[in-house]
This record gives C-alpha cells, structure tokens and sequence, in this order.
C-alpha cells in the first residue's frame, strides 16, 4: 500500500533494578532444616501460567504455584526423565593467620582461598582473598596456628587476589589436604551471620560430592538424601552429575544497572562422557532433563554451546544467564530462592519469565518460606 510505513518494535531495556525485591531479614535461613529433605519445595508450572492460570492472590493463589516438600519430588518426575547435578565438594577454604606487622607485632587475617594454580612440588600455590587485605603485601608472612604449613605471599594481582605459597615447615609435615581440613573453615556465605560449627561440615555438602574445588555449595543439592534418589530411580528416572567448581562470585551481585556490562568470573566446569551420553539418550527418548541447581544449569547450557563434547575435558565458563535466554540443554529446572539482583536471579527469571518469577518470590515471603542457602527449594516445569 503506498504510504504505508512499517515501524520497528525496540523491546524495553532491562535494568538491573528490574530484579530487585524485598526480603524481610527473618527469611535468611541461618541454619539447615532438621532433614535435608523436609525443606518445603515450590513448584511452578510455566505451562499454567501461559496457559492463563497466573496472576494469583493471598485470597485466591495461582495455579501455576503449588506447594509441597522436597521429598515429594518424585511425584513431579516422570519415568525417563533425568535429573543432572553438580558433584563438586566444598573446600574448607576459609582460612586464619598471623601477619607480622613492620612495628614487630602482628595481627590477625582471614584468607579465603579460590583456586589452586600450577606450582613446583612441595610448595602448593592458590589465589586467594584476604580480609584486611593490605596487610597481605607482597612478600608477607603468614603463620598458622597448626605450624606444619607456612604460607607467603607471592603476588598480589587484579580486583584484590593474593596468590599464596603454602610450603611445609619442616619434613614430617602432613599432606597439605590434611592440614587443610584440620585448620580449615567451612566459606559459609556472607548472609549467615555466624561462624561455621561442627554440623556445616556435613550439611554445607550434598550427599554426592566428589570432587573438591569450590568454596561455595551448589545449594539445590543439599536437600538430597540417599533415601531420596533411591525414590528418584524407583520412579523411573535417572541421575548423573557435572562438575562446576563455584567461586565467590556467586555472591556479587550484579553492579550495573545495565547487566551487559556485568561480567562473572570464570568458573572451571565439566560433563563425564556417561553424563552427555544419559543426555543424548534422554532427548532422544523424549524425557526431560532437569538440572539441580543453577550451576549444573550453567554447566550444561555452557556445554551445549562448546559443541556437547563428549570427552569430558574441563572447560572454563562465564556464562551469564539472562533474558531473553534460548536454553539448549535443559528442560526444567531446581533452584533455591536467590538474592536480588543476583545473576541467579537472572538466571531464573531467563528461565521462568521475571514477572512470573518475581510473583513467586512474592507468594513465598508471605508463606514463610526460608531464602538463600540453608533455605528452602524451587522446582520449575
């Protein structure tokens, strides 16, 4: 028609606080549930909710929100399906030491270690943080209460991380992993306001932790049991595992208002060829796969965009999840409630839709339900 004009539609600008809400501080859960299973599990239905049935009220709920407790988790399974989780294991990576100070006194630091990198045996080098961190210059000494390891600062690089040579005082000295977890802390998140105890040791790992590497726990997974798997299988469904080592970026959260211009760390990552073929064999015969956790989420979307290798190798990520997200590997999704304007948050909100995400996290403050890491779960279809 002449005169006719197509206009372009230019979708909104997401914005960093369009993830943001409020929570009240009593929602924090400071300690696990009595029974790692017992935690109460939302489930939203994303074809409910497209289908109409959202929109809910304190007086007249959605459809598309149900709630029930995590080991009734097989009720929401079918027989085919396959649950995919992170087995890595949470490092007692919080460490404290004696800095001597140029006056002859000395003061007390906290060292959270990151990573291990390459180093010439005995010494064991890892990137680490510290709190006060200018008291860990370069060349500084740190001494621990269990004497056997010494550390020294090597370097001090980018956004504050010291690299760390730990070395044995004297021949005799135990493994270093030993030493390790003897004088070890558990890294419990910085929203737990309270020191690690005896109990963190088991309960701030999943019963399927294998691999140690991360210093934070790929939270989702901590509401298993074995009874609970067993149930999983008798139910027809599958489970296999990933491995993402977690850093402490899963706690920053996103500090630009405009998320493109956030980027998060790199987080080494891998799928076992048995993994990626129970995948394949899945997709193939119809089944869903469900991720535990927005890690094994980010491991596997990351995965499928290098290729679905089969060699499981490891790989690195930085992968930020955020709408509009196609995902690619997975089907349906368990998560635990997340901060604001985290990229978890995102990640979610890429999945489910942010409003629809947004009225959950709504209807669960006002259910009393437990947030953030010893907090209850989410399970998305």
């Amino acid at each position: 028609m002449e005169g006719f004009r197509r206009l372009s539609y230019t979708p909104p600008t997401m914005k960093t606080s369009d993830f943001d809400y409020h929570l009240p501080p009593d929602r924090i859960a400071q300690h696990p549930a009595a029974e790692r299973d017992a935690s109460r599990l939302m489930v939203l239905d994303r074809a409910a909710r497209t289908g109409g049935a959202g929109g809910g009220s304190p007086d007249r709920p959605s459809a598309a929100i149900r709630h029930a407790r995590f080991h009734d988790l097989p009720t929401f399974l079918r027989p085919g399906d396959l649950l995919v989780a992170n087995d890595t294991r949470v490092l007692p990576a919080r460490l404290f030491a004696r800095v001597s100070k140029a006056d002859g006194s000395d003061r007390e630091v906290e060292v959270l270690l990151l990573r291990e990198e390459p180093s010439v045996p005995p010494a064991r080098i890892w990137s680490a943080l510290a709190r006060p961190a200018r008291a860990l210059h370069e060349g500084a000494s740190l001494a621990f209460l269990d004497a056997t390891w010494q550390g020294r600062v090597h370097s001090v690089g980018e956004r504050g991380v010291r690299r760390i040579a730990f070395h044995p005082a004297a021949e005799g000295a135990p493994a270093f992993e030993a030493w390790l977890s003897r004088i070890g802390h558990i890294p419990l998140p910085p929203y737990i306001e309270r020191a690690d105890e005896p109990e963190d040791r088991e309960r701030y790992q999943t019963v399927f932790a294998r691999d140690a590497g991360s210093v934070a726990a790929p939270t989702a997974g901590l509401h298993f049991t074995d009874a609970l798997l067993a149930a999983v299988r008798a139910r027809g469904a599958s489970f296999a595992t990933v491995t993402l080592h977690v850093g402490p970026g899963t706690f920053r959260p996103v500090s630009t208002e405009n998320p493109d211009e956030h980027v998060l760390d790199s987080e080494p990552y891998r799928v076992p060829p048995e993994t990626a073929a129970a995948i394949a064999a899945t997709k193939a015969a119809g089944g869903r796969v469900v991720a535990v956790g927005t890690t094994s989420v980010r491991t596997l979307e990351a995965w499928a965009r290098d290729g679905r290798p089969a060699d499981g190798a490891w790989r690195e990520t930085n992968l930020f999840v955020r709408p509009p997200f196609e995902f690619q590997a997975i089907d349906a999704m368990i998560t635990n409630f997340h901060l604001p304007r985290s990229s978890l948050l995102f990640l979610v909100s890429a999945f489910a839709g942010r409003e629809f995400i947004l009225e959950a996290y709504e209807t669960a403050v006002r259910e009393g339900y437990r947030f953030y890491s010893y907090g209850d779960a989410m399970l998305i279809l």
